[in-house]
């Protein structure tokens, strides 16, 4: 690797970095390892939480489109919402960059997009990595991953235990596609030939083309997680990431209570529907994979519904009442027909 070219982007990134400094943060970019003052006595019995992810093949639509300031949001939503369903407050990240070659400023855009990303969530960039492998990866080629860590009460920490028969389900909607399917969603649409990045779609509204639609960043739901945490009992959240509602909300559930999920409580946005129609995918296939519209699935006390809706309206996240907990084996129920 350039050494030049790997200061250069180093130089280039720290302005995004700093933004994203929370008191914590010990010393600055560049030395061996990212340093975090835990304030311990801030904590009666603290659990560390950390999780790590990547974007997958989301990246080759950047890379085809040569955008590369998004999928670093999409980055730290795939790591932060993971550790923030069990509770915690994600409290810092290091990322890593591979690529074919070290281009200064392509680099500085992705980081740029991954400081973004951890100032939605409230967390830290304390430091990564950036790996040139030529004859590995092709020149504009590259590949971002990431760990974060937070922290949560072991006595409030939230999942299948806590959640009981008469909950209710909450959704909340995704931005999009967020970031899995993609190697379908590519086959099915760019295949062959059936459709360019730079074809407009009219469903989408605004001129907006297939390629703008794919990259919508995932949304960040850490900061609207911790803020129904902190203000309703909430008991436990679902991320709806790859395996889609039925997959990830079973995680959620203990084994004596299912989750009814009634479909006819939101329409899915139009990039589903195109999917489906344009690559005939079945139905059950479409919701194993994608998020169908919910990012994020709450689930809460009755008696605390209407605070949890008004709380999300008010910070401009779109929420609705999707289902219930039941008594039942553990399962999800899907039920009714999409709205249109």
């Amino acid at each position: 690797m350039s050494i030049q070219a790997g200061d250069r982007a180093v130089e280039l990134l720290k302005p995004a970095i700093r933004k994203t400094r929370r008191p914590e943060v010990v010393g600055g970019i560049g030395g061996f390892a990212g340093l975090f003052a835990l304030d311990v006595e801030k904590y009666r019995k603290p659990l560390l939480a950390s999780s790590t992810d990547g974007v997958g093949t989301k990246l080759v639509i950047a890379q085809q489109m040569d955008i590369h300031d998004t999928v670093g949001i999409d980055l730290v939503a795939m790591v932060v919402d993971d550790l923030v369903v069990c509770g915690a407050e994600p409290l810092f990240l290091l990322d890593y960059i591979a690529c074919g070659s070290v281009v200064p400023e392509r680099i500085a855009e992705i980081a740029g997009g991954i400081a973004d990303g951890c100032r939605y969530a409230g967390c830290a960039l304390v430091g990564g990595e950036i790996a040139e492998h030529p004859g590995v990866l092709k020149n504009d080629e590259y590949d971002i991953s990431a760990t974060g860590v937070g922290v949560v009460e072991s006595d409030a920490l939230l999942g299948p235990e806590r959640v009981e028969v008469g909950d209710v389900v909450i959704a909340l909607r995704s931005s999009g596609l967020h970031s899995n399917g993609y190697s379908l969603v590519r086959h099915v649409l760019l295949g062959a030939g059936r459709m360019r990045l730079d074809t407009v779609v009219d469903e989408f509204g605004s001129q907006r083309t297939l390629g703008e639609e794919l990259l919508t960043p995932t949304k960040v739901y850490a900061k609207d997680c911790l803020a129904l945490i902190a203000e309703t009992d909430v008991h436990a959240f679902a991320h709806i990431t790859g395996g889609g509602l039925p997959g990830n909300v079973v995680r959620a559930l203990p084994g004596n209570a299912d989750a009814t999920i009634d479909r006819t409580t939101w329409a899915p946005h139009p990039i589903f529907d195109l999917i489906a129609e344009r690559g005939r995918v079945d139905p059950e296939e479409m919701e194993r994979t994608f998020n169908m519209g919910v990012g994020m699935i709450a689930i809460l006390p009755a008696h605390d519904v209407d605070r949890a809706l008004a709380l999300l309206a008010a910070r401009h996240v779109e929420a609705w009442p999707v289902g219930e907990i039941v008594a039942g084996d553990g399962d999800v129920r899907m039920m009714g027909t999409y709205a249109s």
